[in-house]
């Protein structure tokens, strides 16, 4: 991308967790395309991992590829250390990965099922940010972009435990946003809607088709309508704005 751009990321370096497949690879794509060094991370599936690489690897001369569990904090702190040394410190770091999210009755989720919706969604954001920030604060320049979702505003039922944990990450985001702006460091959310990946490909069509006809821009979302908006916040463009949640769902949500 043209250095003149307010969009353009030439110089910064950006991990994206959670980045082999659906939302986390386009960002991560699409970061690069900005200008952006990016880092890829993966939890298990290293075969689509390289494979998502290969084609970041087309985008980007200064690009890596790390796996690790983002909930484990010696694995957070490895991926860190392997990204600083492969590209440089981290100035951008895009907190995307998730785990599967049954809907269940309320009775019917455990406690541990609690714990592990809150390990990815709060505990993986805590352990990232406190891995990254000290970097951000020093050069008194970062982003740091939550994918959460529209579930939090909707209070969708039967999905308790991922819109509670989708809750703390929410808090946490608006909490550090205020606490970090003096740093001259950002925190924001994406919130997207329901957005067909792979990970969706066994959902009934009569799920998708109601939840389409709910949505005003009468379309479904893509993975480059999230990436986009993850661009714009990883920006100088948007360096007044913190504290923020940017739903891309067509309307499904005003906030």
């Amino acid at each position: 991308m043209n250095s003149a751009s307010p969009f353009a990321l030439d110089g910064r370096v950006a991990l994206v967790t959670g980045s082999s497949r659906g939302l986390g690879r386009q960002i991560a794509l699409d970061l690069a395309r900005a200008g952006a060094a990016v880092a890829m991370n993966y939890a298990n599936d290293r075969p689509t991992a390289e494979a998502a690489f290969a084609q970041l690897q087309t985008l980007s001369a200064r690009s890596c590829l790390v796996g690790g569990d983002v909930t484990d904090a010696a694995a957070v702190d490895a991926i860190c250390s392997i990204v600083n040394e492969e590209l440089g410190p981290i100035d951008v770091l895009v907190v995307n990965a998730t785990c599967p999210q049954p809907q269940l009755p309320f009775d019917e989720y455990d406690w541990a099922f609690f714990e592990r919706m809150h390990d990815f969604f709060v505990k993986s954001p805590v352990l990232l940010m406190r891995a990254c920030l000290p970097h951000m604060k020093r050069q008194r320049w970062g982003r740091i972009i939550h994918i959460t979702s529209e579930v939090f505003a909707l209070g969708v039922p039967q999905f308790s435990a991922y819109v509670a944990a989708k809750g703390g990450q929410t808090g946490l985001a608006r909490s550090t946003a205020r606490e970090l702006a003096p740093h001259g460091v950002t925190v924001n959310m994406v919130a997207p809607g329901w957005i067909p990946v792979q990970r969706h490909a066994d959902e009934p069509q009569e799920s998708l088709d109601a939840y389409l006809a709910e949505v005003p821009a009468a379309r479904w979302g893509t993975p480059a309508d999230v990436a986009a908006a993850c661009v714009y916040l990883a920006s100088d463009a948007a360096a007044f704005v913190t504290g923020q949640t940017i739903a891309v769902n067509g309307g499904h949500t005003v906030y």
